[in-house]
């Protein structure tokens, strides 16, 4: 099987598992509970869990405040690190620099809808 993350090919399936282990990793680092996150990010602690699990997306609003909370950028909730094969330097440097403007973009977009 060609490995997808080698050949720049992500399925919304995968990106969303990526996104969920994200956020509980982001979580644990922060050692909040589900309730202390969904306070801050203003979500329920059940939509939550459906993020995690990775039932669910978040809205582009709520990413975006997922990553203030985390003080992280939006694209870092979307880096498949753990699933990366053992030297991607290359392959993130490829892609990395597109997706952080595509992402910064969006990110922009919905800041301005909210002021």
């Amino acid at each position: 099987m060609i490995d997808p993350y080698v050949k720049g090919i992500m399925t919304e399936r995968e990106l969303l598992k990526v996104f969920s282990v994200n956020i509980k990793h982001y979580r644990a680092l922060f050692k909040w509970s589900q309730a202390e996150l969904a306070e801050k990010v203003d979500i329920s602690i059940n939509f939550l869990s459906d993020i995690e699990t990775g039932k669910k997306w978040a809205s582009p609003t709520t990413i975006v405040k997922f990553a203030d909370v985390f003080h992280v950028e939006v694209y870092e909730l979307f880096k498949p690190e753990n699933i990366m094969p053992a030297k991607p330097g290359s392959i993130i440097q490829k892609y990395n620099d597109d997706i952080v403007k595509a992402i910064n973009r969006i990110r922009d977009n919905y800041l301005q809808k909210l002021t």
